[in-house]
């Protein structure tokens, strides 16, 4: 399988780093290595993102479970045991075999993060993943948070779905310094991580969000997926609390002096006490541009 699609290419083509993108694209391969599969089973967190085959809505879901949870189980392949919300609106792509989903494992204490997408294969415990592309991110834009801890008697809590950002919600996503971006092309799907200063993520209307999109690794896969399908999901999560703010809708990128994402709220469901894991406070990576310049 090929790095890049049409899209992908479209857009190192319009913004002129299709070399750099074929020079950093040389990372990205199908087997998961043995510091890819240690740095796997110490994650207490996991996120998913793919389709919902009952609705073509695209989500980005958060696994939450003891570090073990998620494993390389071949050189290939990962299992991912539970760690599911109740009633999470990706549980029929999970149970639907040969769905494209990606995945993000981020780990904020070191700032390392670790990308594998693939198609899934329902197991008795959760879930498997054939890998088709493998590859590591760099720490820019990822907050460092130096520990947690897991709140053994903290408990998900009823979800609240809606159609657009309540007040509330909007502030939560105002003072987030982390979103996680899943994205889908023709027979694939990927999640990506978005991080700056608080206020980064612009609540520009109940419906609708936006943000800058920094310089990244030039490879463009997510804004390739948004050019040739706009269906996006994106995660918010409390790292004190544990809530879980799900959005589904439709991204599209504004190219000019600064480039935007601005994406469409079609579908919320928030999830309060989502994860038991409770961060430290963060501290902000020097390379968060300044929203007020």
């Amino acid at each position: 399988m090929s790095v890049f699609h049409a899209g992908s290419r479209a857009v190192q083509d319009r913004v002129g780093v299709r070399e750099q993108a074929d020079h950093v694209g040389r990372s990205v391969g199908r087997g998961i290595r043995e510091v890819a599969a240690a740095f796997l089973e110490l994650q207490p967190l996991l996120v998913a993102g793919a389709a919902d085959p009952s609705t073509g809505r695209v989500w980005a879901s958060p696994l939450t479970g003891a570090p073990g949870f998620v494993r390389a189980t071949g050189p290939h392949r990962v299992s991912v045991a539970g760690g599911r919300l109740p009633a999470d609106p990706l549980a029929t792509a999970f149970a639907t075999p040969g769905t494209p989903v990606g995945t993000i494992a981020l780990d904020p204490r070191t700032r390392r993060r670790m990308r594998l997408n693939g198609r899934l294969r329902p197991t008795a415990r959760g879930f498997a993943i054939e890998a088709d592309q493998v590859f590591a991110n760099c720490p820019k834009y990822l907050q460092k948070r130096e520990s947690y801890e897991i709140v053994p008697d903290r408990r998900p809590g009823d979800p609240r779905r809606g159609a657009e950002l309540t007040d509330e919600q909007a502030e939560f996503v105002s003072a987030a310094d982390t979103l996680f971006l899943a994205s889908v092309h023709e027979g694939g799907a990927d999640v990506s991580h978005r991080g700056g200063n608080p206020g980064f993520v612009r609540v520009d209307s109940p419906g609708e969000l936006s943000w800058r999109d920094y310089p990244g690794n030039s490879m463009f896969l997510t804004l390739g997926n948004l050019a040739t399908d706009p269906r996006a999901g994106l995660l918010f999560l409390d790292w004190t609390t544990g809530t879980a703010l799900q959005l589904s809708g439709e991204a599209t990128t504004e190219f000019g002096p600064e480039r935007r994402v601005r994406f469409t709220v079609r579908e919320t469901v928030e999830t309060p006490s989502a994860l038991p894991l409770r961060w430290s406070a963060p501290r902000y990576s020097p390379a968060n541009p300044d929203e007020a310049d």
